[in-house]
């Protein structure tokens, strides 16, 4: 079926059709994976503008605490590029309930230990070092899971909901920054700042444990993708060989995967890079740089900043599912430039409710910068990116995608804030990143394709 604009709805045949049961569980695990994976970085985000500068940082000034802070938050971006390497492929040769299921291992185990790690005080240099390994293998482990939770819950929905199902993983990430930020909020409104810095900051990462083992759990009973199982090239659960296909005799399977195998490679990828680095570029500003900015810059209480990423979160669970479905009822090009633009325009207002001095304003500022220029971009980012490659790189290109982005906006960013802001000793080269970061994702949209309704089993990428 083809609609007006000329986007295929053709679903997957009714052999890979799913239960109502099954689109919950992939739909609940997609959420709670994602939910893991920003709880885990948003808790390490915090801990690292709040707390880890004087734990395992202490002996430097606090503007370059924070910058050896933020670097550290920085380097789980690069395991993240491994991983996205390394687990999509395995996700799109084997399959992706496998690879969701050892990701979330790896994020967990490392989140767990890190509320185990010996501090500076203790052992010295060593506990920066062994700080930087589990968030390295936090970060392999990350570097699929968004990716894989995004594939699967696509290729699982209705195409003409296929924006409202996938943005659920949006949603998993509003869930972990309100869990990460909830948390962290408690302790700084119960604890001294003594208790805080002993042991206080251990609790969150230990408690991580207890929702990995059910994810753990909930994902062992996940059935694989329905479009996994209809790519023409798989066979028995396993995606054939370029010598394989070489050498079928199928002339039907030959013909659907000439198109997919024929296609040269690229242009769905770089489109897909520049509309993932404006929500990534706002997210770690708004998400990471911003917290610990107003706690260390500005005269307001300490809980201030994380109260408003609790507000935000909260206001975020009626923005995601929002903008998903105006994305199903109007397609994902139009909102892209509307959100876009609305964060360009919002970028200075916001800065300025923010510093103003005002703890109400500040308040709104944070929660305007949270839900429109990162979790609004989120949900249309996670729908759009699966739809935009073909079945059989979707894994591998949708990760990179999403990973090199990371490194080059969430990762640097917070970094490049920190050390713009010091030298200038004013706000406005915050803004003007929230700026720059949100016309990438304008100007990648204007060159999109509008892939609303696409049939996902198709082995081309969208252009």
């Amino acid at each position: 079926m083809t609609t007006k604009d000329g986007t295929t709805t053709t679903q997957p045949s009714s052999a890979a059709e799913r239960t109502t049961r099954d689109l919950t569980k992939a739909a609940v695990s997609g959420w709670l994976g994602t939910a893991m994976e920003f709880m885990d970085f948003q808790l390490y985000s915090l801990a690292a503008a709040i707390v880890f500068n004087k734990v395992f940082f202490p002996d430097v000034s606090p503007a370059i605490g924070l910058i050896a802070a933020m670097a550290t938050y920085g380097v789980g971006y690069v395991a993240r590029l491994a991983g996205a390497v390394y687990f999509g492929r395995m996700g799109d040769r084997l399959g992706r309930k496998k690879v969701l299921l050892i990701t979330i291992l790896l994020m967990g185990v490392s989140t767990t230990l890190i509320g185990a790690l010996p501090t500076y005080a203790t052992i010295g240099i060593l506990a920066p070092v062994l700080l930087v390994a589990l968030r390295l293998l936090q970060g392999f482990g990350a570097g699929a899971e968004i990716a894989g939770a995004t594939v699967m819950l696509a290729e699982y929905a209705p195409a003409r909901r296929r924006g409202l199902v996938a943005s659920l993983v949006s949603l998993g990430t509003n869930s972990g920054t309100l869990a990460a930020s909830g948390v962290w909020a408690i302790l700084l409104a119960v604890l001294s700042e003594d208790q805080l810095l002993a042991w206080g900051w251990r609790i969150p990462f230990l408690l991580s444990c207890v929702l990995l083992l059910f994810a753990v759990w909930l994902r062992g009973n996940l059935k694989e993708s329905p479009v996994f199982e209809e790519r023409p090239d798989v066979v028995d659960g396993v995606a054939m060989t370029r010598a394989e296909i070489a050498a079928a005799k199928d002339g039907s399977r030959n013909g659907a995967l000439e198109a997919g195998l024929g296609q040269r490679k690229g242009k769905a990828f770089f489109v897909a890079l520049g509309l993932r680095f404006g929500q990534a570029g706002n997210s770690g500003l708004v998400q990471t740089f911003l917290v610990g900015y107003i706690a260390t810059n500005l005269s307001v209480g300490r809980s201030v900043p994380t109260d408003a990423i609790v507000y935000g979160s909260l206001l975020g669970f009626l923005t995601v599912p929002a903008v998903g479905l105006l994305g199903d009822r109007f397609g994902r090009r139009p909102l892209y430039l509307a959100v876009t633009l609305l964060t360009a325009v919002l970028a200075f207002p916001v800065m300025f409710l923010i510093t103003s001095g005002s703890t109400p304003a500040l308040m709104l500022g944070m929660v305007l910068g949270l839900n429109v220029g990162v979790l609004g971009l989120f949900s249309l980012e996670s729908v759009t990116m699966a739809e935009l490659f073909g079945s059989r790189t979707r894994f591998t290109q949708l990760a990179l995608a999403k990973e090199t982005g990371g490194i080059l906006a969430t990762a640097i960013g917070p970094v490049l804030a920190a050390s713009l802001t010091a030298a200038t000793g004013s706000w406005w080269p915050i803004a003007a990143m929230l700026i720059v970061y949100s016309l990438i994702t304008f100007v990648s949209a204007l060159f999109a394709p509008e892939t609303r309704g696409r049939d996902l089993v198709r082995l081309e990428d969208a252009l």
